[in-house]
């Protein structure tokens, strides 16, 4: 069972929760008239939680009937624990999800990926309480995202299982009246200082004084306090000798905030990241990215981890390989998944899960929007994530403003990262990084290709359009690689309708081992040796059910040595010089 606390970036002290994962009711089908959601026969199963039932690790591991499903779960509260806020909190829940408790309406909560609330403080007692969750997921639908899900059962190319329902941590927190609803820590390297602004949330806030206290491996050091007016506030507080967060070196400094009854903490990394031409500056230095595509499934339990250890373990993999971080693709990353990447030094691109998404309709903005903001405000504190690209693979011809609007909203949460407006195909110069996706499998082609990095260079392999590189900015093959290689065809067939001719990859498919590690050393070095590229990302981590070009299977084990990578993304690329 998944037990670890599932929100680090803002955590309180033992007591002011209780988890709720585990054995849940479950009726795989919709219970459409209210009153019988809380009848115990209509809910003939037992599933796992935080895992979908198309997971093993449910105890189901099967397609569900339709595209509804209902939980069910009792969960005891005492009198101390009634004493304020009752908040019922799940990590994400795929897609749209009504909330009931004891029998009254709860909430509602629309999008898959970032976390729902809701205050039941109203509605719960002492004693025994029931808590149930109808849950809508139309994957088909064009107004919801489902980033790499198949909207059915037959999989094809680079779109896996669909994943139904909870799919992380679901939590009851006991708060104050008043509480702290955010941390955000903006650090600031050059002036040895951080930069913190507190928000309150509450039916009646109060004026109140915030204490901040910053420590560093346990140690105090360094103090401030400042007045939340209308629940808002900052304070400016010196780190003397700053210890930098940096590649390799997850450095992470503590931060506890104490305002009026409540205390909660978050944590930060000091560290830069900047343009400066051609160049991303990493604590005023010159890096290549070393990235690998992270599609974020799990064979046992698909959108889910197993167990929090998974994250550093996997983490750990690539940087065996020789990897610095990777792209979090079209999905939104559980939290220990990045907490995990903080502290192992380990950078990574936040994305969004923009497929599925019809984006030429009108309406796609107001379903974008407001899960975008989410996924930022989760994880701003994250030092890890250096960047953020809301789209991948956009057409030209769709809908520019939305593109507006994921920029707007980016610089105005977050104005402390890169920014990419659309991964791939089409920008339009809003974004501080142009990048290319270029599964040309030809190491001499390719280096011919970006001979020249200039207004004249490549834009795309797809004649979608592109907007056209101004020859000033950082230039990032974002996309690469992708050789299909199969090791194993036991395990793609478990994943596939038993059709192992299905496995897909990009390109003529080597014909072994060595040959795939030949490509992968020769493609490399291409984009190391030029000048003008300021990294790249390589297609892919692992196998993916029935896509079989990962550097590990989907199981996780290396198809080439890991070390003999490493000697290859090792050496210097010639923009770090």
């Amino acid at each position: 069972m998944r037990n670890d606390y599932p929100r680090p970036t803002l955590t309180r002290g033992e007591g002011s929760f209780m988890l709720l994962n585990g054995e849940w009711l479950f009726c795989d089908g919709n219970i459409e008239n209210d009153a019988d959601l809380f009848d115990r026969k209509r809910y003939p199963e037992t599933i796992n939680v935080p895992f979908v039932p198309e997971s093993r690790e449910s105890g189901l591991g099967r397609y569900t009937k339709g595209d509804n499903v209902c939980y069910m779960r009792d969960f005891t509260l005492n009198a101390g624990q009634l004493a304020g806020r009752v908040i019922f909190r799940i990590g994400a829940v795929d897609y749209f999800c009504e909330a009931f408790v004891n029998g009254k309406p709860a909430g509602i909560h629309s999008g898959g990926y970032v976390p729902c609330e809701f205050d039941i403080t109203g509605l719960v007692r002492e004693g025994v309480n029931t808590f149930v969750l109808r849950v809508t997921d139309h994957t088909w639908d064009e107004l919801q995202p489902s980033g790499k899900q198949c909207e059915s059962d037959k999989l094809r190319g680079c779109v896996y299982t669909r994943c139904t329902g909870i799919w992380q941590t679901a939590w009851t927190e006991f708060l104050p009246m008043t509480y702290i609803d955010d941390i955000f820590c903006k650090p600031d390297v050059g002036g040895s200082k951080v930069d913190i602004e507190i928000s309150l949330a509450g039916d009646e806030i109060p004026e109140v004084e915030a204490a901040v206290e910053v420590s560093y491996r346990g140690e105090p050091v360094a103090r401030g306090v400042c007045r939340l007016t209308d629940g808002e506030g900052s304070v400016s507080i010196g780190i003397k000798d700053p210890v930098l967060w940096d590649i390799g070196k997850g450095e992470l400094y503590d931060v506890t905030v104490r305002a009026g009854e409540d205390t909660a903490c978050t944590y930060f990394g000091m560290r830069s990241i900047g343009t400066s031409g051609k160049k991303i500056l990493l604590n005023g230095r010159s890096i290549f990215m070393r990235l690998l595509l992270d599609q974020g499934y799990n064979p046992e339990g698909i959108y889910t981890a197993p167990d929090a250890g998974d994250f550093k373990k996997d983490i750990e993999r690539m940087q065996a390989a020789g990897f610095n971080g990777a792209r979090m693709h079209m999905k939104i990353f559980e939290p220990g998944y990045i907490r995990a990447a903080d502290e192992a030094g380990f950078i990574l691109w936040g994305e969004y899960p923009n497929w599925g998404l019809e984006v030429a309709k009108f309406e796609s903005t107001d379903v974008f929007a407001p899960e975008w903001a989410a996924e930022i405000l989760r994880d701003r504190n994250c030092p890890s994530i250096i960047g953020w690209c809301p789209f991948n693979e956009m057409d030209s011809e769709r809908n520019s403003e939305i593109m507006k609007v994921s920029c707007a909203i980016t610089r105005e949460l977050d104005p402390t990262r890169l920014f990419i407006d659309a991964s791939g195909w089409t920008h339009r110069g809003q974004g501080d990084v142009y990048d290319v996706h270029d599964y040309e499998q030809d190491p001499d082609i390719l280096r011919e290709r970006y001979a020249v990095i200039d207004e004249d260079a490549y834009i795309s392999n797809l004649d979608w359009g592109n907007g056209m590189y101004n020859g000033k900015i950082p230039y990032f093959v974002s996309e690469f690689g992708g050789a299909g290689y199969d090791i194993d065809k036991e395990q793609i067939a478990r994943f596939n309708d038993d059709n192992p001719e299905t496995a897909w990859g990009y390109g003529d498919a080597p014909k072994s081992r060595e040959e795939l590690f030949e490509r992968f050393k020769a493609q490399c070095e291409v984009f190391l040796e030029n000048p003008d590229i300021c990294g790249f990302c390589y297609t892919q981590f692992c196998d993916v059910m029935q896509e079989v070009n990962g550097v590990y299977t989907f199981d996780r084990r290396p198809k080439f040595d890991p070390a003999r990578a490493k000697a290859v993304l090792d050496r210097k690329a010639a923009i770090e010089n």
